[in-house]
């Protein structure tokens, strides 16, 4: 036969801040000059090392336990530095401002013979041929004239 059984209470996960990182942290709170993501981090870990669990915090911050969890993990490993994100991998720009100002001046001129107007695609075979950049498809540069509020004509 089989009895039902409580949960255990979840137990409650302090850290150990020294002095100096608590002392950085209520100053940073203090300034109010953070972002809410560096401030919700820096309040979680001063809460939890005044003794709240998990739950309290998370409960407090409107995140999950589980995101508090990871904070206080990551304050484990890499201290203070966990409080800023790492700055992210991402496609390096293609084109960059001067070959963009060039793209521009070149539909700003006058067409080549026998065209009214630049069109998208002319422009781009254009860009390529002169050697502005190695490779320019029609709706980039159609996103590169949209963000300069150029007027072909």
């Amino acid at each position: 036969m089989r009895f039902w059984t409580f949960p255990k209470p979840m137990k409650k996960e302090y850290i150990k801040l020294s002095q100096s990182d608590q002392d950085f942290l209520v100053a940073l709170l203090a300034k109010g000059l953070s972002s809410p993501r560096v401030f919700k981090r820096a309040t979680a870990l001063l809460q939890l090392h005044r003794g709240k669990t998990l739950t309290a915090v998370a409960q407090t911050l409107q995140v999950s336990s589980y995101t508090v969890s990871l904070w206080r993990d990551s304050y484990n490993t890499n201290r203070l530095a966990f409080l800023h994100d790492k700055p992210r991998s991402g496609r390096p720009p293609v084109i960059d401002g001067l070959q963009r100002a060039k793209v521009t001046a070149l539909a700003c001129s006058t067409p080549p013979d026998g065209r009214a107007r630049w069109t998208l695609r002319l422009l781009a075979d254009k860009v390529v041929e002169l050697g502005y950049c190695d490779h320019l498809s029609h709706t980039q540069s159609r996103r590169i004239l949209k963000k300069t509020n150029s007027n072909r004509t």
